[in-house]
Order: structure tokens, then sequence, then C-alpha cells
């Protein structure tokens, strides 16, 4: 499989707004883009993302690999989808089994793929329940939060 969705969350206030986190692996010279109107710290996942896949005993696809946050039109923002992203990323290269049909993802990865505390888990549960989506993937510190 050469694509994967997955989703996750953006915040407009205190509102939770579903986000398609989906990933195309290609043929073509190596790149990693992000598109969907990322900001600067959603940008920065490229990098936490591709040390978080090695260090966690993967292999980061060195293929042209394109990451869509949609709907493109919401503003996406911090390091949220980081999580997301490492596990589409997986999902397409044939990694590990899409099990996340039924889940939404929010988390900051470190280097070395340890997830880290992120903000906005309860908008993200609120949204889960009124979506029907009965899994949320969150740090193990946010657990709490997300109920």
């Amino acid at each position: 499989m050469s694509l994967a969705k997955v989703r996750s969350v953006a915040f407009r206030g205190i509102e939770g707004i579903p986000v398609d986190v989906e990933v195309d692996i290609g043929s073509g010279l190596p790149a990693f883009n992000i598109v969907g109107l990322p900001d600067t710290a959603v940008q920065e996942a490229r990098e936490r993302v591709r040390a978080a896949i090695k260090n966690a005993g993967f292999e980061f696809p060195l293929r042209r690999i394109t990451v869509n946050l949609a709907p493109a039109d919401v503003r996406k923002e911090g390091p949220v989808y980081d999580l997301p992203i490492a596990v589409a990323v997986l999902v397409a290269s044939g990694q590990v089994p899409n099990h996340f049909a039924d889940a939404a993802l929010a988390g900051e990865l470190s280097l070395d793929g340890r997830l880290r505390h992120v903000a906005g888990v309860l908008p993200l549960a609120a949204m889960c329940a009124a979506e029907g989506i009965s899994t949320v993937v969150v740090p193990q510190e946010d657990t709490a939060e997300a109920g």
C-alpha cells in the first residue's frame, strides 16, 4: 500500500474539527512535503517524524512522500500532527498494519520516537464522541484528559 489515511484534529477555539491525515508514497526523487495549510510547527514535523521513525527501529522511506492535511481551508497548528503523520507513513510503507480506521491520533514525537504531551486533547475527545470515533490515541500523560 502506498496510500494511507488516519484521523486527527484541528482546533478552532475550544472546538475540535476532524482532520484527515493522508500520506502518499510515490516514485520520484526523495522528498517529504506537507500540504493543507500547515503552520511552521507542522512543517517542522518532517524532521521530527523522520528521526522518530528511524530511531524507533523502522525504515524511513527514501521516496517521494506527500502528506495532505484535509480539509485544506482549516489552519493546522502545533506538533499535534507528528504522531498521525508518522503512523500514516508507516502504514503507507507497509511497515505496520492499518488498525486505525476507527481511531483519532494526536501527539508530538521526540527524536527518539517517544510521545510528548500535546494541548487540546479534550476537544479531540469531544470531536471523537460527536463523530462516532471509538478510539483516541494520545500520549500517556494526556490519557486522563481524553477520558
